[in-house]
């Protein structure tokens, strides 16, 4: 199992804090700004390669990455990507926060959940595997974190409910989601019952008159509605022709 730990390096140029006019310079210049933060220091204005950024993304790890971040002067330090912003209609970086990671320090990730195996309810009993949880949160050492918790899922049956509790972890993790929630569970599949020939042609004849129930009831819908709206204005008109009787 591949851990979140990866010899990445994402290279860093200094830039001074300001507003957004600032922000949109370093976009035009081809990077994306950033603010690194934690392990009670400062936060400090970065510029960043968008590009080394999307690869830290898309890697097996994604955003769980723990990756060397090389700062102006030649110093190197932990740090993860904790959060990002994409312009909405190009897709384009707009803004990362980076923290810094100290090693000996447990933190707090989430990472997917990956069903494995072929359940037996699926493969014997005509279901369906529902998966209802597919992160689960944990904390551990940063050189720890795992790509995803794996779960094998060949003995899930009908009534049976794979929860948290159930999902390998280990000494090294220690779950923080409730142990009680559902992870995945057998669904059934809704059986189509076969129509018989006398509901086929029952079927057929409701279906010729239906056009003619709708349109009656229009007609006497729209009549109550033609005859109640005068009310508001008069007298209704068969009020009138019972007075010229």
């Amino acid at each position: 199992m591949a851990t979140a730990t990866e010899n990445n390096v994402l290279e860093s140029q200094p830039r001074t804090p300001g507003n957004k006019n600032d922000a949109r310079r370093v976009r035009r210049g081809g990077k994306v700004p950033a603010v690194l933060y934690g392990a009670g220091k400062e936060a400090v204005s970065l510029s960043l390669d968008p590009r080394q950024v999307s690869r830290i993304l898309h890697s097996q790890t994604g955003y769980n990455t723990i990756f060397d971040l090389a700062l102006d002067g030649g110093e190197r330090l932990k740090a993860m990507i904790v959060d990002w912003q994409y312009e909405p209609i190009k897709g384009a970086l707009l803004h990362i926060d980076l923290k810094r990671i100290a090693m000996d320090r447990r933190l707090k990730v989430e990472v997917p959940i990956v069903l494995t195996g072929e359940s037996a309810g699926v493969k014997q009993q005509g279901g369906i595997l529902e998966q209802v949880l597919r992160e689960v949160e944990i904390e551990c050492l940063p050189g720890d974190i795992p790509a995803a918790i794996e779960a094998d899922v060949s003995e899930l049956v009908f009534g049976k409910v794979l929860r948290v509790s159930d999902l390998p972890h280990g000494d090294k993790l220690k779950f923080l989601t409730d142990g009680n929630q559902p992870v995945a569970h057998i669904t059934t599949v809704k059986e189509e019952v076969a129509a018989t020939p006398e509901a086929t042609a029952a079927e057929a004849g409701a279906a010729a008159a239906e056009p003619e129930v709708i349109k009656k009831g229009k007609q006497e819908v729209e009549g109550e509605e033609g005859a109640a709206a005068p009310a508001k204005g008069g007298e209704k008109p068969e009020k009138k022709e019972k007075e010229k009787k």
